[in-house]
This record gives C-alpha cells, structure tokens and sequence, in this order.
C-alpha cells in the first residue's frame, strides 16, 4: 500500500525502548517544530541501519533548526534487541520505538523480509522515511525493498529547509 502525500498517516501506537510510547511524542502534531519524521528500520542485525541512526542521533539540532519537531525511529525488533541496539550503536538522543509488526509495516506502505542470515529476526520490515506535517498528513516519504539506497540526513534537512524557505507544497498527490 503506497500512502499519498496530503493523507491522513495510519495510526501507530508504539512502546520506546527508553519507556513511554509513541503517544507521548505528540508525532504529527507540529509539537515544537512542523514536522515529524519517522524512519523505519530493519533492525539490530543491520549495519546500514546503524550508521543511518547514529547520522541521525549525531543531526538532531540540525534536524530541529530545519523544523523537524519529532524524531522517532522504529523497528519490528524486540525489546531487548532495541535496547542492545542503543547501547551497542551509541545512540543517546534518539527515540527508539520497538515491536512494530508486520500489519503495521503494511500500512506503512514498507516491504517485509524474511530472515536468511544469522542473526537476522524471521522477519523483520525493510526501510523507510516518512515526514508528516504538523496536521498529521504526509507530506513526503520514501520506501526500499533493500538496506541500500536511503536518503542521507543532511539531504533530508537541505530539502526541509528549502520547503520551507519556499512554502513548497507536499508533492505526489495525484492518486493513480
């Protein structure tokens, strides 16, 4: 399922491996900046995911002065593999939310992939970034069906700053 820009975001209602849950970010709502963005990874087998995160950890002023109010990432992983992947990956700002399970990632408009390797969980959803505006509607994302190809950080808030230096609308709502 493709989510279009200018719709409604599915609604997601996570435990964070720090403790609350998603609820308490306020995600889409414009708290303390417009946007929010969420960055689905695939977990702690996963070393792509691991230098995307710590960018993420390392940029989160840089995110906020681009407008970015929430960031969240989110894994299908466990509570124990999410809470190994912040002390192991360094990460000390960034929320984690855990156990995200496979109807979720399909609303999410993720692929689904089957653990082949060792250390990889027998599923687990491949990649994915999504921004909400501060209604809770999408206003940008992006999906891969491997741990390769993600948009970098510093790309992510260049673009931000431009919408909105610009007042650039949320683009791709054009249903097929």
């Amino acid at each position: 399922m493709t989510i279009l820009p200018r719709t409604q975001s599915p609604v997601l209602s996570l435990p964070l491996a720090r403790g609350g849950t998603l609820d308490d970010l306020e995600l889409g709502t414009g708290a303390d900046g417009r946007f929010t963005l969420m960055v689905f990874y695939r977990g702690l087998h996963c070393p792509v995911c691991r230098k995307q995160l710590r960018e993420l950890d390392d940029e989160m002023d840089a995110l906020r002065d681009a407008g970015v109010g929430r960031i969240v990432a989110i894994s299908m992983d466990t509570l124990k593999r999410a809470t190994i992947s912040i002390d192991d990956w360094e990460l000390s700002r960034l929320p984690i939310a855990y156990g995200l399970s496979h109807e979720q990632a399909r609303e999410w408009g993720l692929f689904i992939s089957s653990g082949f390797k060792k250390g990889e969980p027998e599923f687990f959803s491949e990649p994915g970034m999504v921004i909400l505006d501060s209604d809770g509607t999408v206003f940008w994302s992006t999906v891969s069906s491997m741990p390769f190809g993600r948009m970098p950080v510093k790309a992510i808030i260049h673009g931000l700053e431009y919408v909105t230096e610009t007042d650039y609308p949320a683009r791709g709502t054009v249903a097929p």
